[in-house]
């Protein structure tokens, strides 16, 4: 099958590539020409990290099964499928930006040659089918839109792909454009048919529900971590007590600084905006988002707790990636923790695995961000470990007190909580847990 995915961000280039890794032949498209000369050179040079994406692409780009091209007009021509890949990002209102799938529905409706359908992969609200379907309604070809959201974790997205819990997908009585998707979706169908058939309006708010829900979790057990240890519990064993009940299970139930990322900020605030635009306050989102604000400020806080004002104090910060196996720091706690300490008068001295190009990008100077572990917490007066990259998981822990100026450990995911820091004459704090 003939399929055109425009946009070439992390879900454009996921879809892309997976889709022609099964056969199809797949063009991305584009108009940020730099980033699409980068595509198209040998080696593939991928505008994000992910695991097992730049080998996936160079091998189907190898097999012409994918190519990349700056101009999405003449890229939407005979093919079968489109899909709209393109940001959503949010508006002041906490309401998403629809301007680029808009100018996508109107450059295909304008440039399709034959039948075709337009599939939204990118994460919109309640009703933007609907839009879609008004935009591209006089056609010279028909457009059949398809509502088929994302549900790809960054750092695991090709096997999300690959092996999905679900393919969500939203479609009138359309006959056509259920037989094209179901089309598509059979080779990662073999075993058991994963399609969850609905309405457009069901597929749209199932992507904000359960980005919200999983959210909601991580919220409240960031406050019982902030209960437990104003009461002497361990979020832990709270945790593992929980999380052993079958009706609730393990899955995003610890306690940290906060959620970060590009979905689910931004989808629990969507969620928020959908409500009040229909005369409905959903409260539980609404506190979400406000715990999860106040969490972001909790490594802070506690660095304050020990160090008092943090003028003058140099600060080892590992992890920048709002979580691991991921360049992605948008919203990432790390980032409100540099900017707390930078505003503060403190100095910074960072090192991630993967997303230390990123933050050179935006601090631009400000901070140091070193290439080695160690080198970053040498002379500093407290280590804050913000992702839970696997090199930071078991580090050698006499090394790491023989360079830093103080002894001082804020473990922000607790993955330190019971290696007996205090015994080695550390100062730890965790968020929630007792220590050790």
């Amino acid at each position: 099958m003939k399929i055109c995915v425009v946009g070439s961000g992390y879900v454009g280039l996921v879809t892309g590539c997976c889709f022609a890794e099964i056969g199809n032949h797949v063009v991305c498209a584009d108009l940020d020409e730099k980033k699409i000369a980068g595509l198209k050179s040998t080696p593939v040079i991928l505008p994000i990290y992910e695991p097992g994406l730049q080998e996936m692409a160079q091998r189907n780009a190898a097999q012409h099964r994918l190519t990349f091209s700056a101009d999405p007009s003449a890229s939407v021509k005979e093919v079968d499928v489109v899909f709209v890949a393109v940001g959503t990002p949010s508006r002041s209102d906490g309401g998403a930006h629809l301007g680029f799938v808009d100018d996508v529905a109107k450059m295909v409706a304008e440039n399709i040659t034959k039948e075709t359908v337009l599939v939204l992969k990118s994460t919109v609200p309640v009703g933007t089918n609907k839009r879609v379907r008004n935009i591209v309604k006089d056609s010279k070809h028909k457009v059949h839109v398809v509502s088929n959201p994302e549900f790809l974790k960054e750092g695991e997205a090709v096997g999300d792909f690959m092996r999905p819990d679900r393919i969500v997908v939203g479609v009138s009585d359309n006959k056509h454009a259920r037989d094209i998707m179901h089309r598509l979706y059979h080779p990662v169908c073999l075993q058991t048919d994963k399609i969850v058939w609905m309405n457009p309006e069901s597929a749209e708010m199932t992507k904000y529900v359960a980005n919200t829900m999983l959210a909601m979790r991580i919220s409240f057990m960031n406050e019982v971590a902030g209960l437990c240890e104003r009461v002497g519990a361990d979020v832990h064993s709270v945790r593992h007590g929980v999380g052993s009940d079958q009706r609730i299970g393990s899955k995003f139930l610890y306690s940290g600084p906060g959620y970060g990322g590009s979905c689910f900020p931004k989808d629990v605030s969507a969620l928020v905006h959908t409500g009040r635009e229909h005369d409905l306050e959903i409260e539980l989102a609404v506190a979400t988002d406000r715990v999860n604000q106040r969490q972001k400020g909790i490594l802070v806080r506690k660095l304050r707790k020990h160090l008092g004002d943090l003028r003058g104090h140099k600060i080892a910060v590992w992890g920048l990636a709002f979580k691991p196996k991921t360049d992605d720091i948008r919203e990432s706690p790390a980032i409100n923790l540099i900017d707390s300490v930078l505003a503060d008068g403190g100095h910074v001295s960072a090192h991630d695995p993967i997303a230390g190009e990123n933050a050179t990008k935006l601090y631009k100077g400000q901070i140091d961000i070193m290439d080695d572990q160690y080198e970053a917490a040498s002379g500093a007066e407290a280590l804050v470990l913000v992702t839970e990259w696997r090199p930071y998981q078991s580090p050698d822990f006499e090394r790491l007190k023989s360079v830093m100026a103080k002894p001082l450990i804020i473990d922000g995911r607790n993955i330190w909580s019971t290696y007996f820091l205090k015994e080695m004459g550390f100062v730890y704090e965790g968020v929630g847990v007792i220590g050790n």
